[in-house]
């Protein structure tokens, strides 16, 4: 339920490794070992993943069972940060999405996973092929304001969310409009919006609550309000849900304070994700913990095999990884500028600023600092790195 409502989660953070594309293969026995899971996955889930693959192997051509073993396998990449499962969900819908034109459910699906890859453009396609057939459908609408939220199309997202608006409950439209409305200079009247829907609706799904609470505390950081931003995360986690990107928001706001030592023990299972042990690597530095030297040679392997394969999931993350734990600012200055050609949300714009002024070739952060003019973008941070390069380039 997570991924149809709120995309946001996947598209600001594709968490894992690496990708690894699975071709369909149908057991020869239920004893047969298919994969490992590379997380701790409880009895239910492990049950639930064989009786979908099983469903599936029993009945090949059945759409409906390709499309819920793909979407099973999409949300365990977005919750726990293994872009394996893309590769498998792509193989379970293969046989109708190589077809010339796909059902419109495996359009959308097919949108999702290629979105994760960081193929936007594809996916915009694939949803604008859906949309022309099924309108009524608020998923696609739902990941179209996602993506182009990535892209920092702003008015493109609020005419999506236009178009979701009659088609999901009062929450969720107001959570899309005010997901837009918190990145243009408009953070307080989206923050007291959102509070008050979510505040009418105590029985929403804990996903969404989730996601919720982790707007509002973005939005509240906004505002230069750390304390109640930390509620708001604090809030979010007592949830028991298992997603990534609030980990890596609260890690973020945690480092940001100088609070390192509270990191670690947050993250510390959590090392088969990139972007979760880049944040566990930069808080054991920032405490000087003898844990650091090994997770920072584990990324940089990550990373030279990332870019052995060509792929460019992580440039951010790499990025910051070049930066603060490797000292090359001329390097993380060359990702972060690559990265920003593909995706402009507020955090792509921060690492292209830092490594800016980091490497003194202020000129490089001129794109985000034409975003923040242009989008009305407020936080007191952001504010303030801009100033830095405008100073530097005087």
């Amino acid at each position: 339920m997570r991924r149809l409502l709120i995309p946001v989660l996947v598209l600001v953070c594709a968490l894992g490794t690496g990708a690894a594309q699975a071709a369909p293969y149908t057991p020869q026995s239920d004893n047969e070992v298919l994969e490992r899971l590379p997380f701790k996955a409880s009895a239910a889930e492990g049950r639930e993943l064989r009786q979908l693959r099983r469903a599936l192997a029993e009945q090949p051509q059945n759409i409906d069972r390709a499309l819920a073993l793909a979407r099973r396998y999409f949300d365990l990449a977005s919750a726990e940060g293994d872009p394996r499962y893309v590769g498998y969900a792509e193989a379970a819908i293969r046989p109708w999405s190589n077809t010339a034109e796909p059902p419109v459910a495996i359009l959308v699906m097919r949108a999702l996973l290629r979105q994760y890859r960081h193929e936007f453009d594809a996916a915009l396609g694939d949803l604008a092929r859906a949309a022309e057939r099924d309108p009524g459908n608020a998923e696609l609408w739902s990941w179209r304001s996602a993506i182009l939220l990535v892209q920092a199309d702003y008015p493109g997202a609020r005419a999506a969310c236009d178009q979701l608006a009659p088609l999901a409950s009062a929450l969720l439209a107001t959570a899309c409009t005010t997901a837009v409305d918190g990145l243009t200079g408009k953070s307080a009247e989206a923050y007291a919006e959102l509070s008050k829907a979510l505040a009418r609706r105590p029985d929403a799904d804990p996903d969404l609550k989730l996601w919720i609470q982790t707007r509002l505390a973005e939005m509240a950081l906004r505002q230069g309000k750390d304390e109640l931003a930390e509620r708001h995360f604090k809030a979010g986690l007592a949830l028991g849900v298992t997603d990534g990107f609030i980990l890596a928001a609260y890690a973020d706001f945690l480092l940001d304070h100088n609070r390192p030592a509270e990191v670690v023990p947050m993250l510390k299972d959590w090392e088969r994700s990139d972007v979760l042990l880049l944040r566990l690597a930069l808080a054991e530095q920032a405490a000087k913990l003898p844990s650091a030297p090994a997770h920072s040679a584990m990324m940089k392997e990550r990373f030279d095999a990332s870019a052995m394969r060509g792929d460019k999931l992580h440039q951010q993350e790499e990025a910051r990884f070049h930066l603060y734990l490797q000292g090359d600012a001329p390097g993380a200055l060359r990702l972060a500028a690559e990265n920003y050609r593909l995706q402009r949300e507020p955090r792509d714009a921060r690492i292209l600023m830092e490594a800016a002024l980091a490497a003194k070739q202020y000129a490089a952060a001129q794109p985000a600092i034409e975003w923040l003019s242009a989008s009305g973008y407020e936080d007191p941070l952001y504010a303030k790195l801009a100033q830095q390069l405008k100073d530097g380039a005087k």
